[in-house]
């Protein structure tokens, strides 16, 4: 099932913000969020279905039993990633659950998003030529893999190993390069991906400015 997505009412104008594991999406969505985008993260609403109380609970707990499901009621992540990057056929089963749930959470972000433009941060983006196609520019946070490795590995206290099937699940660094209308450089020089965030957010608000005079 594929849910429309829309803009804030005053912006037709938006970005999908990608990278792989470790690039730094976060922080350059933030970054972003600061200057006055709208930023909806669809990773952070995977967090939200999935936490105690979550919609998606249930239907993890009937799909692949009491062992994903935490004492707290939340689906245990750590075990959860562990399973499904060792099995493609389970991490498609995972996200057959998961996406059809953040594309209805996302939507209703979407319709009630205020900001100069609307930044989705998806961290498949690229693996999802539908994504593609609802937005209006791609922006891919890039960074050399083996900062991307070390920085996941003190982040998550993830073996290499571990990182390293996440990123062979993911596209290509090529992939997403090559499916980018714009790059951030992130390679830990915060002064210069702030200066670039800075840059950018200013193009974004002239081409949101035109695509709302021709709205």
């Amino acid at each position: 099932m594929s849910i429309p997505l829309s803009s804030p009412a005053n912006s037709p104008f938006s970005i999908g913000l990608t990278g792989g594991i470790g690039s730094g999406k976060t922080t350059v969505a933030n970054l972003f969020g600061a200057l006055g985008a709208a930023i909806i993260d669809t990773d952070a609403i995977a967090h939200q279905l999935t936490a105690t109380g979550g919609v998606a609970i249930e239907a993890i707990r009937t799909g692949f039993g009491d062992a994903f499901i935490g004492a707290d009621g939340a689906m245990d992540r750590a075990r959860m990633r562990a399973h499904v990057f060792a099995t493609s056929a389970e991490r498609k089963r995972l996200e057959a659950i998961l996406h059809p749930l953040i594309r209805n959470e996302t939507s209703r972000a979407a319709a009630c998003a205020q900001g100069d433009y609307l930044i989705f941060v998806v961290p498949l983006l690229v693996e999802s030529p539908q994504w593609q196609a609802r937005t209006t520019r791609v922006l891919v946070v890039d960074c050399a893999e083996e900062i991307q490795i070390a920085r996941v590995m003190q982040r998550n206290g993830m073996t290499r190993a571990q990182v390293e099937a996440i990123m062979a699940a993911q596209a290509t660094r090529a992939q997403r390069l090559a499916a980018a209308d714009d790059v951030i450089a992130n390679n830990s020089d915060n002064a210069a991906l702030t200066s670039q965030v800075a840059s950018l957010h200013c193009t974004y608000l002239a081409l949101a400015k035109r695509a709302r005079a021709n709205k």
